[in-house]
């Protein structure tokens, strides 16, 4: 307990992902046949693609990625597809400041994604893999490049998996976008429909599944799909990475069952804020919106937190404390996706440029008015691009209106007097 009397955890139950290792070198082959890798990959090759399916059905797993889609659907999608040459995904192009789970998890337990990556193939139909990563992840490209020959070596894997790194940029990380850069065109997200599942990698069904999504399902193969919905709440189920910036005293990625509170993760694992400072608000993630402070005890779920107008996101918290400069913040976020957009959509070029122009004219004072015109320009854009970054831009920035709203206020000053 804290000293206002609230639960504190720090070891999530169970750990499904992160296993407790003494060395902080790559997971090899012999460490994770030990824990039983690679046993769900014999189990579902025995008992088959539907099994392996209806398991993954029953354990209600969503994509990790930060969308929260139903895995299954995804699977179902391209497994019922015409075709004999189908493709899998594993998809860690990471690029969302304040999240490093995908990078962490590839780098240290690489063979969980690759058990994952041959089950979902299994599942699907797939006959050729992809682990996509990004250009500068040299230490998960490295520990990929093991597993994936030491799996191979062992006679392992169902069909062929290759890795490829796509730009440095956020909207390379997109389903579509890792698509076009796997057949080497430009990173930018297609339109759809038609979706991956119909119509995905060099024309053919693909599924792409987020890296920690596949590494839980090596867990569910192994443990069935029951043991995985027993864990976390009615509608999250399982256990989700959360990724600590150097704001708390022991900074890193944790792993957590849904179910467990931002306090838990902040003061139990996290071992509260540096300098004794207190947590003002929650960015669950840069793409999701601000969550206040008072809400630290509110179970983390899908459907605890969307009543709040927010999601766990790709659990990359950001903490806003007594010190924050909240406008600055928003503008850093708003430049972000300014820069980061692909430039393909106009109205997502026109949102993200405005967003910024307005939140200037709040830090120089020049009056109000600028809640309406983003609220405005948010509700006009919303749903008009190939991705969904103009909604990810979006939340950050007109939840940070209303969370801070006289911090703003006090910015942006009274309106101009006329001349």
């Amino acid at each position: 307990m804290d000293g206002d009397g609230h639960r504190i955890r720090c070891v999530p139950s169970p750990a499904l992902l992160l296993a407790n290792r003494s060395s902080d070198e790559p997971e090899g082959l012999a460490d994770y046949r030990a824990r039983g890798g690679y046993d769900g990959l014999a189990i579902a090759q025995e008992k088959g693609p539907a099994w392996l399916r209806d398991q993954v059905a029953a354990s209600g797993l969503r994509g990790r990625g930060g969308a929260a889609f139903p895995t299954i659907r995804k699977w179902q999608l391209a497994a019922d597809a015409a075709g004999t040459e189908k493709y899998i995904v594993a998809n860690g192009g990471e690029h969302e400041p304040g999240s490093n789970k995908d990078r962490y998890l590839v780098e240290h337990h690489p063979h969980a994604v690759v058990e994952g990556l041959a089950l979902a193939g299994l599942a699907t139909g797939a006959t050729k893999g992809y682990l996509y990563l990004i250009e500068d992840m040299r230490g998960p490209r490295a520990s990929a490049e093991m597993a994936l020959g030491e799996a191979n070596e062992a006679g392992l894997l169902p069909f062929p998996i290759a890795i490829h790194c796509g730009p440095t940029t956020y909207v390379a990380g997109e389903e579509t976008a890792a698509l076009n850069a796997i057949e080497g065109e430009p990173a930018k997200p297609r339109k759809k429909p038609p979706f991956p599942g119909e119509a995905g990698l060099f024309g053919k069904p693909t599924t792409v599944n987020n890296t920690e999504t596949l590494a839980h399902v090596a867990w569910i193969a192994r443990n069935s799909g029951a043991a995985f919905a027993a864990i976390g709440t009615e509608d999250s189920k399982g256990t989700l990475l959360f990724t600590l910036g150097d704001q708390v005293e022991k900074p890193g990625v944790y792993e957590l069952p849904f179910g467990a509170t931002y306090r838990e993760l902040i003061e139990g694992c996290g071992g509260g804020l540096k300098h004794g400072r207190t947590v003002r608000a929650i960015l669950p993630a840069m793409s999701a919106a601000f969550l206040d402070g008072a809400h630290l005890d509110v179970p983390i779920a899908y459907e605890t937190l969307q009543p709040l107008g927010t999601s766990p996101g790709c659990g990359g918290v950001r903490i806003v404390d007594e010190t924050t400069d909240v406008v600055a913040l928003t503008l850093e976020i708003a430049e972000f996706f300014m820069k980061e957009q692909c430039g393909k959509c106009p109205p997502c070029r026109m949102e993200t440029n405005q967003f910024v122009h307005i939140l200037k004219a709040v830090q120089a004072g020049k009056g109000p008015g600028y809640d309406a015109k983003m609220s405005k320009l948010a509700t006009f854009s919303r749903k008009k691009g190939d991705c969904s970054l103009i909604e990810m831009a979006a939340a950050p920035v007109i939840s940070a209106l209303s969370c801070f709203a006289d911090d703003f206020a006090k910015a942006a000053g009274p309106a101009p007097k006329d001349s």
